[in-house]
């Protein structure tokens, strides 16, 4: 697992597929704020709260000069039905060999319920203009923590 991300650093380069299979890269929104989010899973309860959230308030973001990407394991596929069956809004990519959860340090060990093992942390990188780290938020819950973002980034 890659150490975790500091304000200050050069957000790690991505292109990955969209839920089309579409390439779309980091350096396509270079010139914008990105708000990049890594999720479990689509189509699960609290990532589906959590990509709704984001779509609700995806006009109230992306007129502050945000651009959200959500990204998760799952197939492009699988995005697709996610993006249609909840009518979402939000830029969803497939990394299906996890480099990019990896190299954003979203990938690693988890426990639950005493259990430990390898998974997807939930986790929120917001990406400046330039394309550094502004905000590396880890562990974050998919519940309010699109308003939380609203809230400390005054928008």
């Amino acid at each position: 697992m890659s150490e975790r991300l500091q304000p200050g650093d050069v957000a790690p380069a991505f292109t990955l597929p969209d839920a089309d299979g579409n390439e779309v890269s980091l350096a396509d929104h270079k010139g914008r704020k990105v708000i990049v989010y890594f999720y479990p899973a689509a189509l699960t309860p609290g990532c589906t709260k959590q990509a709704c959230d984001f779509t609700d308030n995806l006009e109230l973001l992306t007129g502050a000069g945000y651009d959200v990407i959500g990204i998760s394991p799952d197939q492009p596929e699988k995005l697709a039905k996610f993006r249609e069956k909840e009518n979402l809004k939000v830029t969803l990519l497939a990394d299906a060999d996890k480099k990019t959860l990896d190299a954003y340090a979203a990938f690693g060990e988890k426990k639950n319920y005493g259990k430990t093992y390898m998974g997807v942390i939930r986790s929120t990188i917001i990406v400046d203009e330039s394309g550094k780290v502004e905000h590396a938020l880890y562990n974050v819950r998919a519940t309010g923590h699109v308003a939380k973002i609203i809230k400390d980034l005054g928008i």
